[in-house]
C-alpha cells in the first residue's frame, strides 16, 4: 500500500528543479523505525570477473574489499578508499571487510558471478527494462573519458554532448515514441558537463564532475 505522501504523485512542470521533491512537503517526516537505514551496496551481476575487476579496479579506482566463493557463485566485494590511506591498502581491506565494519560503509559495490553464467541483462535492453546506470563522481572528466577511451572502453555520450539522441533510450522505447522531446535547458547545461561509457558486461557508467 502506497502512502499518502505519494498517492496522486505531483508532476512538476518541464524544466523545473524541485530540491526536496514537487511539493514543500514532499518527504513524510523521519520514523524512528527507518531513522538509522543506509544504502549499504549495490550489486550487479558479471560473466567475467576478470575484466570486471579491471575496469572497477584498475580503471575506475576501486579497490577489493574481500572476495567469497560461496559454491553456486563467488562476490567480490569493492569499496573506494578513503583519503589518506596510501600504501595502506592491505590494512583498509582486512578492517573493512570486518562485518560490523562493513555494514556501516556506503558506496559499496558487489560484483555477483553466478559460476557458468555466460550472459546478463542490463537492465537496458527490451524486454528486461529496470536498472539504468552507476554513478561515479570524478575530478577531471575529460581526462577520465580519454583514459577509457585509449582502454578500448565505449563511450555512449562525451562530455560536451547533449543532443537528443545522446539520450541513453532502449530501441523498444525510441520505436514506441516514449521519451519524446529535447533536453530542456535547464537540464542542458549539467547534461553536457558528465559522460557515459560502458562496462564489460554492457551497463552504462556515468561519470559525474567533482567540482562545477
Amino acid at each position: 500500500m502506497v502512502s499518502n505522501s505519494f498517492t496522486d504523485l505531483p508532476q512538476d512542470k518541464e524544466g523545473v528543479f524541485s530540491p526536496g521533491g514537487p511539493t514543500p512537503t514532499f518527504n513524510p517526516p523521519l520514523t524512528p523505525a527507518t531513522k538509522d537505514y543506509r544504502l549499504n551496496h549495490l550489486a550487479i551481476r558479471v560473466k567475467d570477473p576478470a575484466r570486471s575487476l579491471h575496469f572497477y579496479v584498475e580503471l575506475l579506482g576501486m579497490r577489493v574489499i574481500f572476495t567469497m566463493n560461496a559454491g553456486p557463485f563467488t562476490i567480490y566485494y569493492l569499496g573506494h578508499p578513503p583519503p589518506g590511506t596510501g600504501d595502506g591498502l592491505d590494512a583498509w581491506a582486512r578492517t573493512t571487510s570486518d562485518i560490523p565494519v562493513m555494514t556501516r560503509t556506503s558506496g559499496l559495490l558487489e560484483l555477483y558471478h553466478v559460476h557458468g553464467t555466460e550472459s546478463v541483462s542490463t537492465g537496458n535492453s527490451p524486454p528486461h527494462l529496470g536498472f539504468a546506470h552507476l554513478g561515479f563522481t570524478v575530478p577531471d572528466v575529460g581526462a577520465a573519458v580519454e583514459r577509457l577511451k585509449a582502454a578500448g572502453v565505449p563511450v555512449l555520450k562525451d562530455l560536451g554532448v547533449c543532443e537528443r539522441e545522446s539520450i541513453p533510450l532502449s530501441s523498444w522505447e525510441e520505436e514506441k515514441g516514449i521519451g519524446k522531446g529535447e533536453i530542456h535547458e535547464n537540464y542542458a547545461w549539467f547534461f553536457e558537463k558528465f559522460a557515459m561509457v560502458v562496462d564489460p558486461d554492457g551497463y552504462s557508467v556515468e561519470l559525474i564532475p567533482q567540482n562545477i
